[in-house]
């Protein structure tokens, strides 16, 4: 009786996990740039000592969906999206480079240039600063342009370039808060000339939030048969424990 509880236990306490990984997806299936996560299952012996006769249920992050979202147009002047492969890069919490593919900039009171989220994008030579300008044009290339405050529009000055950046994608990893790094041994990049931004528009979500929906229900449904199996097999086990009194 003990195996078909274990496997059952196992395989609730699985879902769970599945579950929160789906529903992290779909709870960002509005943030800018964001890219899901997959899972899958698997079973695995369990090792020690004897035979095995023993399996359990193992969920796991075996990638992430690099596939691009929609290119929504806003408008906005500060507003980037990638226009095919590539990658923004700004410096995480640890203050490495990290890649995101958000481009809803904004300018800090201190004239920082950051994401929406506050991470400092970085240019070439480091975190880009925008003086107070008239005007921002970001070009294709990445490069910053502005029109200065009290200057007549057909004055521009660059101020900096965003480094953008094109890595094999199974040399990424991505991190708890969205962003994504290069694995542990992997040289560091430099800027791709051919990574093109397309400004006044960002990038959408890839989460198709309906097939999200639709595995919520599946999973919610499979974690309800595990816990019919737990019970049917403690029951079963009471009733076995009833039969051994009786003889």
């Amino acid at each position: 009786m003990d195996r078909s509880l274990y496997i059952a236990m196992s395989g609730a306490k699985q879902t769970l996990l599945a579950q929160s990984n789906n529903a992290n997806n779909l709870a960002n299936s509005q943030t800018t740039g964001f890219k899901s996560d997959f899972e899958q299952f698997r079973s695995m012996p369990v090792f020690g000592p004897g035979f095995p006769s023993r399996v359990y249920a193992m969920t796991e992050r075996p990638g992430v969906d690099l596939s691009p979202g929609v290119l929504q147009s806003t408008g906005r002047e500060l507003d980037v999206a990638v226009n095919g492969d590539g990658w923004i890069v700004v410096q995480g919490k640890d203050g490495q480079e990290a890649y995101t593919r958000a481009g809803d900039l904004r300018i800090s009171p201190e004239g920082i240039l950051q994401t929406g989220a506050g991470l400092q994008i970085l240019g070439d030579d480091g975190p880009l600063a925008i003086p107070e300008a008239a005007k921002v044009e970001i070009g294709r290339d990445g490069s910053i342009s502005i029109i200065p405050l009290g200057d007549n529009a057909s004055t521009l000055v660059g101020v900096g370039r965003i480094k953008l950046v094109n890595p094999n994608p199974e040399d990424l990893e991505k991190l708890n808060d969205g962003l994504l790094t290069l694995k542990p041994g992997t040289p560091a990049l430099e800027a791709d000339a051919n990574v093109v931004l397309v400004q006044g528009a960002l990038e959408s979500s890839n989460v198709n939030a309906i097939s999200a929906m639709v595995e919520m229900i599946e999973l919610s449904r499979n974690f309800e048969l595990q816990v019919k199996v737990m019970k049917q097999a403690d029951e079963n086990s009471g009733v076995s424990a009833k039969l051994m009194q009786l003889a």
